[in-house]
C-alpha cells in the first residue's frame, strides 16, 4: 500500500504544479492519472500548441510547459501511478483517505485533490460486439503502457491519428506481426508520420488495411481472432492476432468520481472559493474539473488554485500549528 500527504488525481499541468504548492509546506504528493504519461490534455492531445497566457511565456509550446513544470516539482519527489484510474475513495476518518485504483493498487493519504481536468479521459471504443470481453489483460487494450509487452507478438492497431500512426512506426520493429487498420483512405496524422508508414508498409514491416472496418473479435479464454470488413467490397477477412489495440482517441467523462458524494453541478465538482475544498472535508477540487460563480477554465486560474488549496490542506492536515507564509525568495527550494 501507498502512503502519502497528498492524493493528486490527475497529472495535468494544475495537478502537477500543486506538487510545488505542497511541495513548499513540506508535504509529499502521490499522482494518478489514467493516461500513460503526465502532461492530461496538453501532452495527449495537443503537445506541439503553442499557448500564450501563461505569465512570462510570451509563447511555451504545451509539452514544453509540462516539461517545466515536471522540473520544478523534481526537489519534492513527487510520486505517480500512470495508467490507471481511481476506481473508489474512502474516507476512514479526518486525515485518513483510502483510494482504490482499477488495478486493486492501494493508496493512503491525509488529503485528497482531484485535479481531473474535464475528468477522466476514457477511450472511444468501436461499436464491435463482445469486446469488452477481451479487455483487461486478456488481449484487447486502448493505450500501451510497456512496448515490451508486445515483443514478438502479433498486434492490429485500429485508427487513423497520430497515436495510431507513431505507434504503429514504433512497434513496426518490436511485433512479429503488425496491421494497421483505419476505415478511410487518408489520415488525420501528421503527413510526415504517414509518410513513413507508407514506407514501413512498402518494405513489409507493416500490413497496411484502408477502408476497413473491425467487424468482430473472437477468442476463448483471450483474443484470437479478429474479423474486419472492407467498407467498399464489403469483403470479409479473419485475421489470427494476440492483441487488438483501436486507438481512436480520448472523451473525457466524470468516471467514478460521481459516485463520490461530492456535490456536483453538471459534471463540475462545486467547490468553496475560499480554498477550493468541496463539501467533504479533505478533498479538494482544483482546475477545470472544478465549478463555481465566474469559473475561467484558464490553466493560470488553476495554479492560483492550487496555492490556495495547498495552504488549506496544510492546516487541515496541522490544526492548531500556526504557520507563517515566507515567499521562495526568502526561504528558496529546500528539497525533501
Amino acid at each position: 500500500m501507498v502512503q502519502t500527504d497528498i492524493l493528486i488525481i490527475g497529472a495535468g499541468p494544475v495537478g502537477l504544479f500543486a506538487i510545488f504548492e505542497a511541495g513548499l509546506l513540506k508535504m509529499r504528493c502521490h499522482l494518478v492519472d489514467y493516461l500513460p504519461q503526465v502532461g492530461g490534455q496538453l501532452s495527449e492531445i495537443y503537445p506541439k500548441k503553442p499557448i500564450y497566457d501563461i505569465p512570462g511565456y510570451p509563447s511555451v509550446l504545451a509539452q514544453e510547459l509540462i516539461d517545466n513544470l515536471l522540473k520544478q516539482a523534481e526537489p519534492f519527489k513527487p510520486e505517480f501511478t500512470l495508467g490507471e484510474r481511481i476506481e473508489q475513495l474512502e474516507k476512514i476518518k479526518e486525515c485518513e483517505f483510502v483510494a482504490t485504483t482499477n488495478m486493486g493498487k492501494k493508496i493512503t493519504s491525509k488529503v485528497v485533490v482531484i485535479a481531473g481536468g474535464l475528468g477522466c479521459f476514457e477511450p472511444r471504443k468501436p461499436e464491435v460486439s463482445g469486446l469488452e470481453k477481451f479487455e483487461n489483460g486478456k488481449g484487447v487494450n486502448y493505450m500501451i503502457l510497456d512496448p515490451e509487452k508486445y515483443r514478438n507478438q502479433k498486434m492490429i492497431i485500429a485508427g487513423g491519428g497520430d497515436s495510431a500512426l507513431d505507434w504503429s512506426i514504433f512497434l513496426s520493429d518490436v511485433c512479429s506481426e503488425l496491421y494497421l487498420v483505419h476505415r478511410s483512405e487518408s489520415f488525420r496524422g501528421a503527413p510526415d508520420s504517414v509518410n513513413k508508414v507508407m514506407k514501413l508498409a512498402e518494405q513489409g514491416k507493416i500490413k497496411l488495411l484502408l477502408n476497413t472496418n473491425i467487424l468482430s473479435v473472437n477468442g476463448k479464454d483471450k483474443l484470437e481472432e479478429v474479423e474486419l470488413i472492407h467498407s467498399k467490397t464489403q469483403e470479409k477477412t479473419q485475421i489470427k492476432t494476440d492483441h487488438l489495440i483501436p486507438l481512436f482517441g480520448l472523451s473525457p467523462k466524470l468516471g467514478p468520481i460521481e459516485h463520490w458524494g461530492l456535490n456536483l453541478d453538471k459534471n463540475a465538482i462545486e467547490v468553496n472559493t475560499e480554498d477550493y475544498s468541496t463539501n467533504i472535508p479533505g478533498i479538494y477540487a482544483i482546475g477545470d474539473i472544478n465549478t463555481y460563480k465566474n469559473k475561467l477554465k484558464l490553466i493560470l486560474c488553476g495554479f492560483h488554485e492550487a496555492a490556495l488549496m495547498s495552504h488549506s490542506a496544510y492546516k487541515y492536515m496541522n490544526p492548531g500549528i500556526k504557520y507563517t507564509m515566507k515567499y521562495t525568495t526568502v526561504q528558496g527550494v529546500n528539497e525533501f
